[in-house]
């Protein structure tokens, strides 16, 4: 009589939840990055501020980052950022690990402003990101891209040291006296007439309209 094979037991897939366990050890979930939000617009160019708040939260969302903080501000380039200052808070008390801006002029006002705000970012382990220049400073492409603002930021600096050379030696060979103006000393002969008439060196600080140490210096040096 011909036995056939015997047939092998086909082993069914486990109905057990999986572990977040590997090798005994608790499985690491990815943490999610915290995103502080940054939209900047000119007082004239108020309309472009949804567009900028849109694209932000659809970049966050692409990264999968959890958007922790959003700030907006309306302004000129030279008035004192604060809403920007309330995100750099935030990252010094850890409550952001990314700082995601539309376009790095509205994040700095100028190359020299922009590397320090980075610099500080990077000191605090705070990434970076702007949206229209590609810049990523969470990555190793981005990061060696920062080195090259250093160098414009260098740059910028020598280019208004040698104009305010080049200013002070222009002012020089129009026979302009430089530094502050001897205010003071224009009143040394009232000065001593009035202390001459018994006046007190406050009464005469106050009728000149100087300091009274200038006063007192006035009248101590030698005639």
């Amino acid at each position: 009589m011909w036995i056939g094979p015997a047939e092998m037991p086909v082993k069914q897939p486990s109905q057990e939840a999986k572990s977040d366990h590997v090798f005994g050890q608790s499985r690491r979930r990815p943490k999610m990055f915290r995103a502080g939000l940054y939209a900047r617009v000119s007082t004239n160019d108020q309309q472009t501020l949804p567009m900028q708040n849109r694209a932000l939260r659809e970049y966050a969302a692409r990264r999968g980052w959890a958007v922790a903080m959003q700030v907006r501000e309306i302004g000129s380039g030279a008035e004192k950022r604060q809403a920007r200052e309330r995100l750099i808070e935030a990252a010094r008390r850890r409550e952001i690990d990314v700082v995601l801006v539309w376009r790095l002029d509205r994040w700095g006002r100028s190359v020299t402003d922009l590397l320090a705000t980075l610099q500080e970012l990077e000191h605090l382990g705070v990434g970076f990101v702007s949206l229209t220049e590609a810049l990523d400073l969470t990555t190793p492409a981005g990061r060696a891209m920062a080195g090259l603002l250093a160098i414009f930021a260098e740059f910028e600096r020598e280019i208004l040291r040698e104009r305010t050379r080049a200013g002070l030696e222009h002012a020089r060979e129009n026979g302009k006296r430089l530094g502050r103006p001897a205010t003071a000393a224009i009143h040394a002969a009232e000065i001593r007439k009035l202390h001459r008439a018994g006046i007190s060196k406050s009464e005469i600080a106050r009728r000149v309209q100087i300091g009274r140490t200038s006063v007192r210096r006035i009248l101590e040096a030698k005639s």
